[in-house]
């Protein structure tokens, strides 16, 4: 009997993934951090619906509420709209959407920065910075580059 033409040279189930995090630590925290910057941001925009963890509208700036042409919870209703896309893209492409995250996390501190009493919150959220740009960077190694066709394909992934 003749061998198969051709036998990929690596297999991709979830045992070989598992492996392969745990034989290799930037492979690993790769994907400690895709989950975690994953289901993080999802189930917090959620919360910004149902206000089960805490009362989201108290920790926007009043200069911020006195700008907004709607209500605070309306603004926590785009908030989270916003933060579980920036969970799903993480999923889908953290290699550029870390670099979302980092920025959305940006913006919050500076919210936070300008309402006396939140310096603690804003403290923490600066550690979940640094922790998307520690994502981007693995995922530049461990996530493919978006790449274009010649002649306007569009984008594909390789």
């Amino acid at each position: 009997m003749a061998a198969p033409a051709h036998v990929p040279a690596r297999t991709h189930s979830p045992e070989s993934g598992w492996r392969r995090a745990v034989d290799e630590p930037a492979y690993g925290a790769y994907w400690l951090l895709r989950v975690g910057y994953t289901v993080l941001p999802i189930w917090m925009g959620i919360d910004k619906f149902v206000n089960a963890l805490t009362d989201w509208p108290s920790y926007l700036a009043p200069w911020i509420v006195d700008v907004l042409p709607f209500s605070a919870q309306t603004a926590m209703y785009v908030v989270g709209a916003i933060e579980i896309v920036a969970g799903v893209a993480v999923a889908l492409k953290p290699r550029y959407a870390a670099y979302v995250v980092a920025l959305w996390l940006a913006g919050i501190i500076v919210n936070l920065l300008t309402y006396s009493g939140f310096y603690d919150v804003a403290l923490r959220d600066f550690g979940l910075l640094v922790g998307a740009l520690a994502l981007a960077r693995l995922a530049a190694a461990h996530d493919p580059a978006w790449s274009w066709r010649p002649g306007g394909g569009g984008a594909r992934t390789r």
